[in-house]
């Protein structure tokens, strides 16, 4: 008997990473922190050498952190979607941020509240219902949850919320957010007093904190733009640095309230964004080439921290590779809940996993999906990374493969797929083994 228990605590050591489930009673909080079109350079931990994140500097000092974390696609709705289901885009069908309607002279932006197309959006919408999100998973064991800020799909209580500020009526504007996205820009009140009734009914939570922060309007408090109104910057940049440091300060504020009610470390906090955003100098809340919605690290990469003051020891990590997909399972694992077995992330805090891992992937849509019904025929590029390498791959046929070593050159400015066509051709025969897995 005391042979099979030892050999069982192994085998759990060995699929947590030592990290050890949280029984029922000591189950962590959740907040998870998702900023809003942000490059990864954008930070002081990062090394930006004039945007001022001091609360977020912080809590990377405070957690595990991963400087190569990638989104697998730079597009925000599909981006969110992965996060919260823990799958890749081809598997959880959505694809872009509107659909295609059958009529042309209508934007799909605004042709949301005709009932004519109400099928387009709902087809896409009704998509998060079929998957067991993070919030419905944790739901099953006794969290509460609530979502504030960014959400596409529709309500708040299709995704598996208990509570949220998104109503998602299209008659009423509702869209990517509605009325959450007020969370940040206009206060965290909501937050504040979700964590209090939490505490106060012992209940563990779920907070789904992903405010249209440093997103367009760029419209910081004068506060922080006129620390950024400096002779070597354009007012575009000025704007959209301001709201790095604006964002910052929310989430400095987030971690004050934790630490106030005595729940800091009871709380395992995620942060990472949902795609990238390279400011254009020169036209004010626009974005550069290769940043938002391309395949290239501008618009894929981000640093993904996860902290748990007492059980994650603080580590730096510029080497392994880490993605959104890895979120979910990494959430579950550390509440103490089975991690569905379609999912194809691991667990961030298994050390022996992530270091084991030789390649990522990532799949690049358009803005609209051109048939609700075939996802993936809005799809422009496939991306795989493998250890430094990063292979580009275009959907069109007659588009050439890019190839980029992004730990020597991280800025993607030589292409070297020519030099190595081998190399080439060995990580698309990776690639396409992913990819004929896709649903």
């Amino acid at each position: 008997m005391w042979l099979l228990l030892v050999g069982a605590l192994f085998v759990f050591l060995r699929e947590t990473g030592g990290i050890g489930l949280a029984q029922e009673s000591s189950r962590p909080n959740v907040l998870l922190i998702i900023s809003d079109d942000q490059a990864w350079t954008d930070y002081g931990f990062m090394g930006h050498s004039v945007i001022q994140t001091p609360h977020l500097d912080r809590l990377a000092r405070e957690s595990l952190v991963y400087t190569r974390g990638y989104v697998p696609d730079s597009l925000c709705r599909p981006s969110l979607a992965t996060i919260i289901t823990g799958l890749y885009p081809h598997q959880h069908g959505i694809t872009g941020n509107d659909p295609t309607l059958p009529d042309p002279k209508v934007n799909p932006m605004a042709g949301r509240a005709r009932p004519e197309f109400a099928r387009f959006y709902e087809t896409l919408m009704r998509r998060i219902e079929t998957h067991p999100t993070l919030p419905r998973l944790l739901g099953q064991a006794g969290y509460i949850s609530l979502q504030t800020g960014k959400w596409w799909e529709g309500a708040y209580t299709r995704g598996g919320f208990t509570e949220g500020m998104t109503h998602g009526d299209p008659k009423r504007g509702g869209r990517h957010g509605d009325a959450g996205l007020a969370i940040g820009r206009e206060g965290l009140e909501p937050i504040f007093d979700f964590i209090q009734r939490a505490k106060k009914a012992g209940k563990p939570f779920f907070v789904w904190y992903a405010p249209m922060m440093p997103h367009s309007p760029h419209t910081p408090p004068e506060k922080y733009l006129q620390k950024y109104q400096r002779p070597d910057l354009t007012p575009a940049q000025s704007r959209y640095y301001a709201m790095c440091e604006w964002f910052d300060q929310t989430c400095g504020d987030l971690i004050a309230f934790l630490e106030k009610e005595k729940l800091r470390e009871s709380t395992l906090i995620i942060y990472l964004a949902d795609n990238g955003w390279i400011q254009d100098p020169n036209r004010p809340n626009q974005f550069a080439p290769r940043s938002k919605r391309s395949p290239y690290d501008g618009g894929i990469r981000t640093p993904i921290m996860v902290s748990w003051p007492g059980k994650i020891t603080p580590l730096r990590d510029d080497e392994n590779l880490a993605s959104s997909i890895d979120i979910a399972p990494t959430v579950l694992t550390a509440c103490g809940l089975p991690v569905p077995a379609n999912l194809p992330g691991i667990n961030l805090l298994n050390r022996e996993a992530v270091q084991q891992r030789r390649a990522i992937f990532g799949e690049i849509y358009e803005h609209n999906v051109a048939d609700v019904d075939h996802p993936t025929k809005s799809l422009s590029f496939r991306w795989i990374i493998h250890e430094n390498w990063k292979l580009i791959v275009p959907a069109d046929q007659n588009g050439k493969p890019e190839l980029y070593d992004v730990v020597a050159d991280p800025l993607e400015t030589r292409d070297l797929a020519s030099a190595h066509p081998e190399l080439v051709k060995k990580l698309m025969e990776e690639l396409d083994h992913w990819w004929s897995g896709k649903e």
